[in-house]
């Protein structure tokens, strides 16, 4: 699962029983939750399940998990992972009864619905009757978006001042700076030049790919809205019209007025995203390549990891010949323009950076002391001062050797193929780290702490079933202590086993 999936996951899990139901009334949703969400062995599992109408006994279920594969473990895993997502029933245990699984009335009915077809007009949208502008096309869509998407990550890097920048980038809307700041992705540093300064978040956010970067706005937004009374929005309705956004056709002039209010309601944000290109004085609305991808697999266009190389296939820095990997236009760079890209790093901590973006420039900044700019290279050395201002953001050494190495020139990877040596030096990488060391002393994980249990059984049963659905962190079998890093698997195995006592 990427990181974006991973991320909407801890979102759902966190949703009580009855939000489950309202969102699987909508096929489009339950056939998102069913492509994204889900693992090889779950996806066999539902599809088994679907069409059979008495329950299945779970032992049953050993001859899909052979031993050499995980066996039992990797089978707990994968009902953990359903059951979280209200898509599995699973009876409680008994002395004298088989434990049995189900698929879920109101999930069953949802994706029979999506494979089937049917149930209510427009729950995978209804296309626009109206003339569409032969001007707005893909590659107009595509262009939109990524103005908008880099917008958000300029402000993200802190390389534009409050009332923008004078090289086109105009910086996203009041709401989702708030938004960003509300997340914790930027703070407020009166310290700096525009007063707003990158957090740890917010690097991990830089290098996530793009339908992480976009779930991550997308869920704060969602948790604003949940922390506004006044705001006229429901979440889950919210959850739920993204999950069709991620079924429409790329391209395709869908019709307003098929919309609830409150879905009309939420279109403005979803511009100021950059998910919807809503033309003035129409009815109708374009879903973008970041909508249409967000329960897919696919690259939604480009991210800033990938940002030397669409600098060096298109120096020219115009952002509608850009490579697109979903399926959009795509501008084929020569083997001149591509030779030369990415970061050479010396023993002697100087950097060259092959790139003409400057959104990638100003995400270097961040870290290294930059010297000379060139036309297609800039110039800069690592300094402990660099290394600690980055370290105040929030910057992790880690996430910084990460950076490198993912960026590191076509040079120095084949080099260090043929030598059998590390990508990076390693006197670099050792001084990163023993600068963030002069700081830092100790590493935190947020989690659970288990204890006060009623028996010794109960300890190891809940001990040993953390660890098999693989949330434990850590226990202490003398003390009958554990941590977890999540508890609502854990809660809901502890009712089902003291029920079936």
């Amino acid at each position: 699962m990427s990181l974006g999936g991973q991320q909407l996951l801890e979102y759902l899990e966190k949703l009580p029983g009855t939000a489950f139901r309202r969102l699987y009334q909508s096929p489009a949703t339950a056939l998102a939750i069913f492509r994204r969400m889900l693992s090889y062995h779950a996806k066999v599992i539902v599809r088994g399940l679907l069409y059979m109408p008495d329950p299945f006994p779970l032992t049953s279920l050993d001859i899909w998990f052979p031993p050499e594969g995980g066996g039992k473990v990797h089978r707990d895993r994968t009902i953990a992972a359903l059951r979280s997502l209200h898509i599995l029933q699973v009876s409680p245990p008994g002395k004298d009864r088989t434990q049995e699984i189900q698929i879920t009335t109101s999930f069953k009915k949802g994706l029979q619905l999506a494979f089937e077809g049917g149930g209510e007009d427009g729950s995978f949208g209804v296309p626009s009757s109206l003339p569409v502008d032969p001007t707005i096309d893909i590659a107009y869509l595509d262009k939109y978006a990524r103005k908008k998407w880099d917008d958000i990550l300029h402000y993200v890097v802190n390389s534009l001042g409050v009332h923008g920048s004078s090289e086109g980038v105009s910086g996203p809307k009041a709401s989702v700076k708030e938004l960003l700041l509300a997340g914790r992705l930027v703070e407020r540093r009166p310290d700096t030049r525009t007063g707003i300064g990158i957090t740890q978040a917010g690097f991990t956010f830089l290098l996530q790919e793009s339908n992480a970067q976009v779930w991550t706005l997308l869920l704060l937004w969602l948790e604003a809205a949940d922390h506004t009374a006044d705001s006229g929005m429901d979440s889950i309705d919210m959850l739920s019209f993204l999950f069709m956004l991620s079924s429409l056709e790329l391209g395709t002039a869908y019709d307003t007025s098929a919309l609830t209010e409150t879905r009309r309601n939420m279109l403005p944000s979803l511009v100021d995203f950059g998910l919807i290109y809503f033309p003035r004085d129409t009815r109708q609305f374009f879903p973008t390549r970041l909508a249409t991808t967000l329960t897919s697999t696919a690259s939604a266009l480009r991210t800033v990891s990938s940002a030397f190389t669409a600098a060096t296939a298109n120096p020219s820095g115009e952002p509608g010949t850009t490579t697109s990997t979903s399926g959009g236009p795509a501008a084929t760079p020569d083997k001149t323009q591509t030779a030369a890209k990415g970061i050479i790093i010396e023993t002697n901590y100087r950097i060259y950076a092959y790139t003409t973006s400057p959104l990638q420039i100003a995400v270097l900044a961040l870290f290294c002391q930059l010297n000379m700019r060139f036309p297609n290279m800039v110039s800069g050395r690592l300094t402990r001062d660099s290394i600690r201002q980055a370290i105040g953001f929030g910057i992790t050494a880690d996430q910084i050797i990460s950076y490198l190495h993912a960026h590191a020139h076509q040079q120095m990877v084949r080099e260090a193929t043929v030598t059998g040596k590390p990508v990076l030096p390693p006197t670099v990488v050792d001084q990163i780290r023993l600068w963030q060391l002069e700081n830092e002393r100790m590493q935190t994980t947020a989690g659970f702490l288990f204890k006060d249990f009623e028996s010794t059984e109960e300890y190891a049963a809940l001990s040993r079933y953390a660890e098999e659905i693989g949330v434990l962190v850590w226990k202490n079998d003398k003390r009958q202590l554990f941590f977890a890093s999540k508890h609502e698997q854990l809660r809901d195995y502890l009712k089902s086993r003291k029920k079936g006592e």
